[in-house]
């Protein structure tokens, strides 16, 4: 463990964090108990923090868990759920939403349209797509990565669960994983109390599905570990790629990036928001998972620290930075 810890210090400073910039890297290799680095005086594996896009996986998932439960149809309209939508919410499906290729506005379009700065709140954006006459492209025709998309999503996945999200989220994936400290929140404070707060003046948005969630590094390792053992019945559906209207199959499942690294197979999110950038990485045929959440941080170092760790993790060997060559 000790090798393990030393070894994941020298790679967050070969990336360029210096000793007071606050970022904490977990590690879970081949199935042992996860290995926590972290730094700054604001910053543990236990301390919540706001997840970015990490989120959109669990947003997926609770859209899965209604499926399963047969109070969600991936193949019903947008329209259903959301009649305050244009007309062109008819010609999107919910699997649309899932996999981001529902042509929804991109973020600046939306940035436009919300009447302030700070109402990136779900009723905003919701409130942004209801004045916007016309989808800019056909649903179902390409991947156009969409915020906007996940924050329909999730209010569709409210309205089939008759709850609010965070509820529905802590009944059936906090609570059942014990994932403690992790949570959806809506406000109306910029973020949760414990939590890390963001730099000023940029807060965490307050809009759920496509972010939303606070949470912690020990929390996203226990994510991590549920999806492995498919403790919510759920990790099949979960890992299976979109496809566009034309069959083509997409890198994307549901809220997951499908990647290989190295010839492995590895499932990757990465999350970022002014003063925070995060990275969510799995390897399945390892057992061994990958978190990091750096705070004040602007730059693209957690990729190339994730991809540092990525290397290092070689399946010949269980102990990290040791090659089987």
């Amino acid at each position: 463990m000790s090798n393990l810890r030393h070894r994941t210090a020298t790679l967050i400073r070969q990336a360029g964090y210096t000793d007071d910039q606050p970022i904490v890297v977990g590690i879970q290799q081949r199935g042992a108990p996860p290995v926590f680095s972290a730094q700054g005086s604001t910053l543990t594996a236990s301390t919540p923090v706001y997840a970015a896009s990490l989120a959109k996986q669990i947003t997926a998932a609770c859209a899965a868990l209604l499926v399963n439960q047969g109070r969600l149809n991936m193949r019903s309209t947008l329209a259903q759920w959301l009649p305050e939508l244009p007309g062109w919410a008819h010609e999107i499906h919910l699997r649309h939403l899932v996999h981001h290729t529902a042509g929804l506005p991109a973020d600046d379009h939306i940035d436009t349209l919300i009447r302030t700065d700070h109402d990136r709140t779900t009723a905003g954006i919701i409130g942004a797509l209801a004045r916007s006459v016309d989808a800019p492209s056909t649903p179902g025709g390409q991947y156009l990565y969409s915020n906007a998309g996940y924050v329909c999503l999730a209010a569709a996945v409210e309205r089939a669960a008759g709850q609010p999200l965070p509820e529905f989220a802590r009944a059936h994936v906090f609570a059942p994983l014990r994932m403690n400290r992790s949570q959806y929140w809506p406000g109306p404070a910029p973020h949760p109390p414990g939590a890390a707060p963001l730099p000023d003046p940029r807060p965490a948005p307050l809009s759920l599905g496509d972010g939303g969630i606070w949470t912690t590094a020990h929390d996203l390792i226990r994510w991590n570990q549920a999806l492995e053992a498919d403790e919510l019945g759920i990790s099949t559906l979960l890992h299976t790629p979109g496809t566009l209207d034309d069959g083509t199959v997409l890198d994307y499942a549901w809220g997951l990036g499908l990647r290989t690294h190295a010839g492995r197979r590895i499932y990757r999110h990465g999350g970022g928001w002014p003063g925070l950038r995060a990275q969510l990485i799995r390897i399945p045929d390892q057992r061994s998972s990958i978190v990091i959440l750096a705070l004040a941080d602007d730059t693209d170092r957690t990729i190339g620290l994730a991809n540092a760790l990525l290397d290092e993790l070689n399946p010949a060997d269980p102990i990290l930075g040791t090659r089987a060559d």
